[in-house]
């Protein structure tokens, strides 16, 4: 007797959502069943949502952020310190930073980091956009790397800071250290380091 399994229609939207990053087959299983048995569920709003937000959001020009035309809500403010540049790995990693109420200048997004095992080159990334921007200013920059501590995102500011080295821009890296409300025994030894090195008077 043949096993008894969801409609193909269903096992076609499940598919689709175990592509989805953080998803895996059971929690696909579950949110397409929800998606076709709730009656708070609109899946027609929720096709259309997508469909809108693919077609009208595409990556700033100027700085890799998310934007409905050709530029966005940072690059567009006048408030802006023009004169500080954030590069970080992607877009998604501006709106921490903005929350955070501790930046007002601009932002680059690199659209990724430098990763030999996953094939990303220097030339995979937002680099040539990010150097146009510094010559075209005409007052020093800042330029401050927030990208990750792991391996890539150092290689990267490392990559980046010889890059920049001589051009008319003064470069700074975000602190490491320990989090707001860790203490030292759940701490390890690079961010002890880290956060020894990133030490300022009182």
């Amino acid at each position: 007797m043949k096993a008894l399994d969801f409609p193909a229609p269903v096992k076609a939207l499940i598919a689709r959502l175990k592509q989805l990053p953080g998803i895996g087959p059971r929690s696909a299983e579950r949110i397409a069943v929800w998606l076709l048995q709730n009656p708070k569920a609109d899946p027609a709003a929720l096709a259309e949502s997508l469909i809108e937000a693919k077609q009208r959001v595409v990556p700033c020009p100027q700085c890799g952020f998310f934007a409905i035309r050709e530029s966005c809500a940072v690059c567009d403010d006048p408030k802006r310190d023009q004169r500080v540049i954030c590069v970080v790995e992607q877009a998604t990693d501006v709106l921490p930073i903005e929350r955070s109420g501790a930046f007002c200048g601009h932002y680059h997004c690199l659209g990724g980091k430098l990763s030999p095992l996953d094939r990303v080159t220097p030339e995979d990334l937002r680099i040539p956009q990010l150097l146009r921007r510094l010559d075209s200013a005409t007052e020093e920059t800042e330029v401050i790397l927030a990208l990750g501590s792991d391996v890539e995102g150092e290689a990267t500011a490392n990559y980046l800071a010889e890059l920049l080295r001589g051009r008319k821009c003064r470069l700074s890296r975000i602190a490491q250290g320990l989090p707001a409300g860790g203490g030292l025994e759940h701490a390890d030894e690079l961010t002890l380091m880290r956060a020894l090195q990133g030490r300022r008077d009182l």
